[in-house]
């Protein structure tokens, strides 16, 4: 219950007589009691007559009282959120349509094309994406798949689990069969970045006349496989939809190069300018970061004086320095690439492999067109002024952006070889994930995707390491701008946004996940919340702030893993793990969102308002189409001015012969 406004307030404020000087025992007859009483009081507050309390009485009654505000404070603040939570409008929320209930704990999840591959204990699982039904299970190993990774090769999927222990595994899976083909990533002390090329084209003749796979023992246990039934065939690994095939050995990724992370810049031995010149091969980048000659001397000076400087704040416990990762990125030709010119690549194929390090502040390129003899110096390096955190390429493979610790975003158009522009984030905010959007347009109050491919526009949101998300937008003659789409939160902490991932099936939709467990799907143009999703009550998200989920990118749809509150953290957990599958076009409020999400061409050209969705020279065309339009006009114009100057003449004329 709520007390009356101000009753604790009147009550603390009721005045005290307090008697002047020293207080005496009265007579017990009223006769003797003096008549000069009233001037022996003092009005006096409660606060100073708490004041006059003893030690440790009165800071015990102020304890007491400081408790009571900040308890009373904390109170009201609770009865304004429950007030503005009832009145706040609250999204409609939709259950899934399927629920795929499995026998253990999932990991990871993976999409490509029908197939959901969850990685789990000691293995992976492959399921149908529309009936949610298991279709195989490889469990081989001794540890549990931490991430699992599967991309589209068009007729086959290659996938590649990762365990705890850091081993990758690459499986190509075609038709009903799955291949083992590479343990590539075997656990070491060091640390270093291996690069491979997958024979794709052999691999597609060794599965489709596998007899010149197989020796002739192998091909006789093949067949007497291929000739059990099913229950039996249960126990050698053979599922009735998917056999995994391990007596076939197809052909190994060919080995490429091996990059480890950049050395420190350390001194030379080199006493003179002339001796560096005098030793080195060329000059070529010379002095642009990555080739300086500097002496030792000059480091050993450089490091005292900046511990000099800084010396009370490095006398505190030095934190561990985070383990060095590579993130890398496969890159097609373009012209900010520098290629030799006797190098042909075919199209669609990448040729450069972009790379940066843990706490560097360089973006290196490789050629992946070179051989074990070469060396493994970078073709290119790309320096920032800050060590990059976040580097992310876009689906199409046209843009990249690199996010540095500074919170300033770099946008680079990779096929029109210019950069987008330079964008810093508010003061504070870093950024933890940058995710591209499919270009859009607003038209008539609706998310458009055109019809057609868009040049040198991006857009895309950034998660930044306080919860807030921001909406970054790049064209090429326009330099990038940067709209506030979520602000951190400061007194709800358990909205603070964890997670986003983009929804290609409809133009500018993005999933937000919350720390809470809540999943909606905003709108980035309003911005505002379109609806949200949620498992059945008797579920949810076991860790919400870590939430294991994949968005599909070529159907509406995607998958949430969900867990039973009663048995989180028992031993029989794993009977009550589930995956649930949304679709987003089985839900009313988004049916049309789906329908009708392009716009032609042709009603750009009638409409005008998007003459920047065009490509260049499009808006060229349309330019001198206006021109010729408005000199045509022109013409009828100057005809009508000259008609009235003739006319106007004539009566100049007549006037004068009247004279």
């Amino acid at each position: 219950m709520t007390a009356p406004k101000g009753s604790r307030t009147q009550k603390m404020k009721l005045p005290i007589f307090t008697r002047k000087g020293t207080l005496k025992v009265p007579s017990p007859t009223e006769e003797d009691w003096s008549k000069d009483d009233e001037e022996d009081y003092i009005f006096k507050g409660p606060d100073q007559e708490l004041d006059s309390l003893p030690q440790p009485y009165r800071m015990i009654n102020k304890l007491v009282n400081y408790l009571f505000d900040c308890s009373w404070e904390i109170i009201e603040e609770r009865d304004k959120s429950r007030k503005a939570e009832l009145s706040r409008i609250q999204p409609t929320i939709y259950p899934p349509l399927m629920e795929s209930k499995l026998n253990k704990m999932p990991h990871c999840m993976a999409l490509s094309q029908d197939y959901v591959f969850i990685g789990g204990t000691k293995g992976f699982s492959i399921y149908s994406l529309y009936n949610a039904k298991r279709v195989y299970a490889w469990e081989k190993l001794k540890v549990d798949v931490t991430s699992i990774w599967a991309t589209d090769l068009g007729s086959e999927i290659l996938i590649a689990p990762v365990d705890e222990m850091g081993i990758i595994r690459l499986f190509y899976f075609y038709k009903d069969g799955l291949y083992l083909i590479k343990a590539i990533n075997e656990v070491a002390g060091d640390i270093w970045l291996d690069v491979y090329k997958l024979p794709k084209e052999s691999w597609l003749k060794e599965v489709e006349h596998p007899q010149f796979a197989l020796n002739p023992k192998k091909r006789v246990r093949q067949l007497q496989l291929d000739t059990l039934d099913p229950m039996t065939a249960d126990n050698l690994e053979m599922d009735i939809n998917i056999c995994f095939r391990g007596d076939f050995k197809l052909s190994h990724p060919v080995y490429i190069m091996k990059i480890k992370p950049p050395k420190p810049v350390a001194g030379t031995a080199f006493k003179t300018p002339l001796e560096v010149f005098a030793k080195i091969e060329d000059c070529c980048g010379l002095g642009s970061g990555q080739n300086h000659f500097i002496k030792e001397s000059q480091w050993d000076q450089q490091a005292s004086i900046f511990k000099a400087t800084y010396q009370k704040y490095l006398d505190g416990e030095r934190e561990e320095e985070p383990l060095s990762m590579a993130t890398f990125h496969f890159l097609f030709p373009s012209c900010l690439i520098a290629m030799p010119a006797e190098v042909k690549n075919p199209p669609g194929v990448a040729c450069v492999l972009g790379v940066h390090w843990t706490g560097s502040h360089n973006f290196f390129l490789y050629s992946l067109n070179r051989t074990l003899k070469d060396k493994f110096d970078p073709e290119s390096v790309w320096p920032c002024a800050a060590p990059i955190v976040v580097s992310q390429l876009s689906h199409c493979c046209s843009y990249l952006v690199l996010a540095c610790e500074d919170g300033v975003l770099t946008l680079w158009d990779l096929d029109e070889g210019l950069s987008l522009g330079v964008i810093a984030l508010p003061e504070k905010c870093i950024c933890q994930s940058v995710h591209f959007l499919k270009y859009f347009l607003v038209h008539k109050g609706r998310n458009m995707y055109p019809e057609g491919p868009v040049k040198s526009r991006v857009k895309c949101v950034v998660l930044c390491t306080d919860a807030s998300l921001h909406l970054v937008a790049a064209s090429g003659t326009q330099g990038p701008t940067l709209s506030l789409l979520v602000e951190r939160p400061v007194k709800h902490l358990d909205e603070a946004i964890c997670a986003v991932a983009p929804v290609q099936a409809f133009p500018g939709m993005v999933l937000v996940f919350s720390s809470n467990g809540a999943v909606q799907l905003m709108d980035v143009a309003k911005p505002q919340t379109v609806c949200a999703f949620a498992p059945p009550r008797s579920y949810l998200l076991a860790i919400p702030w870590k939430p294991v989920f994949v968005v599909s990118l070529h159907h509406p749809c995607f998958l949430l893993r969900g867990d039973h509150p009663d048995e989180i953290g028992s031993a029989s957990k794993a009977e009550f793990q589930s995956v649930f599958y949304f679709n987003f076009e089985a839900y009313p409020l988004l049916e049309n969102i789906s329908r009708n999400c392009t716009i032609s061409q042709t009603d750009m050209l009638d409409d005008m308002a998007f003459p920047q969705a065009l490509p260049l020279e499009k808006r060229c065309e349309i330019f001198f189409q206006k021109r010729l339009k408005k000199l045509a006009n022109n013409k009828v114009k100057e005809q009508e001015h000259w008609t009235r100057l003739r006319r106007y003449s004539l009566l100049l004329q007549r006037e004068n012969l009247k004279k």
